[in-house]
């Protein structure tokens, strides 16, 4: 059987270099992977009767955000790249990949992103609970 001979710098660089490719968005901020459309149960409205931004959904696509009588669900995925946003103490969101942010309502303050961040489909269902829709993409 012939094969590629690698020496063990090479090889350590080689697999350095597809694990790198291979790293998880969760875990590192980086792109996230498209995916297909899905619901998920966000619990109880009653969770989110204050104002602010509810981060507890992050890893999953969105943040829930309550602003006086409006409850929304927000893109948690920069428009420019498709990096996982963070949800920042003054209630705006920031891009660590390429420095885009958004204000609270999910309009660009700065770029490189040009997009406004989705806002995704919120129902009540029959036990008061909040059904977020993430689109796919």
């Amino acid at each position: 059987m012939s094969g590629v001979n690698l020496n063990r710098r090479q090889f350590l660089l080689l697999s350095a270099a597809f694990l790198a490719g291979c790293r998880s968005a969760d875990d590192t901020g980086g792109p996230v992977a498209p995916s297909a459309e899905r619901t998920v149960d966000a619990g109880p409205a009653a969770d989110y009767a204050a104002d602010g931004v509810y981060s507890r959904f992050q890893y999953q696509g969105f943040f829930l955000v309550r602003q006086g009588d409006k409850l929304f669900a927000l893109s948690a995925i920069c428009t420019h790249r498709r990096c996982r946003l963070e949800a920042e103490t003054d209630r705006t969101f920031y891009c660590k990949c390429h420095g885009s942010t958004f204000d609270p309502a999910g309009h660009v303050t700065e770029g490189p992103a040009h997009r406004d961040l989705p806002v995704f489909p919120i129902v009540t269902d029959e036990r008061g609970r909040l059904l977020v829709t993430i689109p796919p993409g």
